[in-house]
């Protein structure tokens, strides 16, 4: 933190404090002389990490949490509110009403039911939960580029699984889809926006259309690409998915990905506030102080920690989610980051690019090579050099077919079994557009240094 930041949250702590100065003095209990040396030791082991918060690092889905809600949960802290209950979090549970209101007006839902919660899974949890009590028995059905926990949460709510083959560009089949819808029991279809391995983006506005033929819930996984429904510069294909996210059944988003917030703060809104009536249940020592509505009777989990909410509620004070505004902004700068490191490797001959651009702010390529199997190890070999000087991307073991066909002349890619190791990057920091000629270099000469071409790393790191 910086000191002007130590200095706010001092102030804010003292007026926070003044609350409730009217009751008995109870000091907090003494650290003792062993705590300075016990949080050197703490800083000292956090030291083995990698930059997170860096430019430098953009690797996975990891962006820092912006200062104020850094700030706002520190601050909640000293309270440490439950939002269970109103009992064990007033204040927290009315921020967290409010902040989930700000994302459900995001996506254009008036009505809603919602919350936060510990994140992206124990969200899709809910949805797929609260889909199963709709559709009893019936399969949810998800591409096979979704998030692995999906076939999990079925598999743990007892509901069939089915698996729908995804195209080259690693968007959900809508051939494969309505195939199965013909053959299949299927009651829910899960819709990525976003997918975490390469960031494709399924087609939503075109699997409406089904769902008016088959009649099946949409619940929409958007944990880590929902907020991209307020970028201005989104290919008309992926705008096309967003606008129709209004009319989805449910949605997932994670404000602790691009929405600014320290971990977990995940989210669940249902656009249709009935299906409250399947959380009813009876807790006699937990709702006494207030006949309001308390979040614990529309969440599967208990105890949830306040300071997430107030951390989101600050945050969009300062940030809202206005289209054009600076939060918006932000998002815009991360694709066009990615669009644009997407330009210089296509133009590379060091490296192989996908069939198609990135739809949000991650990509992915290969190392150029004769064979799959020789473009994974010396992805590797890149990967490794890269962190020597300073640079953090990660590794995708991910389907080759997703290159074009004459990548590797040598390799049958009608095989759809055949997998590449790709490098990839999540270019998710609105810093990332300014430092990527730093990035871009680097990653240039860890791959000169891997195939021979640059004798060492001197003078590598320099601006």
């Amino acid at each position: 933190m910086s000191d002007d930041l130590f200095q706010l949250l001092s102030d804010t702590q003292h007026r926070l404090d003044a609350g409730f100065a009217h009751l008995p003095p109870n000091p907090t209990p003494p650290l003792g002389e062993s705590a300075s040396a016990i949080l050197h030791q703490v800083a000292d082991r956090l030291h083995d990490n990698y930059p997170y918060a860096h430019p430098l690092y953009a690797g996975q889905m990891l962006k820092p949490p912006h200062p104020i809600a850094r700030a706002a949960y520190a601050l909640a802290m000293s309270v440490n509110p439950n939002n269970h209950a109103l009992d064990g979090g007033r204040a927290s549970s009315a921020m967290e009403i409010e902040a989930v209101a700000a994302i459900a007006k995001m996506f254009q839902w008036p009505r809603h039911l919602g919350h936060l919660t510990s994140g992206g899974t124990f969200a899709n949890l809910e949805a797929l939960w609260v889909a199963g009590q709709l559709m009893p028995g019936k399969a949810i059905a998800a591409s096979d580029q979704a998030h692995y926990t999906h076939s999990r949460i079925s598999s743990v709510l007892g509901l069939p699984f089915v698996t729908i083959p995804s195209d080259i560009r690693g968007r959900m089949d809508l051939a494969a889809l309505e195939q199965l819808l013909v053959a299949k029991n299927i009651g829910t279809v899960v819709v990525t926006l976003g997918t975490t391995a390469i960031g494709s983006v399924d087609p939503l506005d075109q699997i409406l259309t089904l769902q008016k033929k088959y009649d099946f819930r949409i619940h929409v996984d958007a944990a880590y690409g929902g907020y991209f429904t307020l970028a201005s510069n989104l290919s008309s294909e992926t705008r096309a998915a967003f606008d129709a996210i209004p009319h989805a059944d449910s949605i997932v988003i994670d404000p602790h990905k691009h929405g600014l917030q320290p971990y977990g703060c995940g989210s669940i809104l249902f656009r249709d506030p009935t299906v409250g009536r399947f959380y009813k249940h009876d807790s006699p020592y937990t709702y006494f102080s207030s006949k309001d509505l308390h979040l614990g009777e529309i969440s599967l989990e208990c105890s949830r920690a306040g300071a997430s909410a107030v951390a989101l509620w600050a945050t969009q004070q300062l940030l809202p989610y206005t289209p054009g505004g600076t939060f918006a902004q932000g998002l815009e700068s991360g694709h066009a980051a990615a669009l644009e490191l997407h330009h210089r490797l296509t133009e590379s001959t060091q490296f192989v690019t996908p069939t198609s651009q990135p739809q949000l702010d991650i990509i992915f390529w290969a190392a150029s090579a004769p064979t799959p199997e020789a473009s994974s190890a010396l992805a590797q070999s890149i990967f490794d050099e890269a962190a020597k000087i300073d640079l953090h991307i990660a590794l995708a073991k991910l389907p080759a077919r997703f290159f074009p066909q004459d990548t590797w002349k040598d390799t049958s890619l009608k095989n759809n079994e055949i997998n590449v190791t790709c490098l990839r990057s999540v270019l998710m920091k609105p810093e990332h557009l300014l430092w990527l000629d730093h990035l871009w270099q680097r990653l240039q000469a860890a791959s000169d240094i891997v195939t021979g071409q640059y004798p060492n790393r001197t003078n590598v790191t320099s601006p």
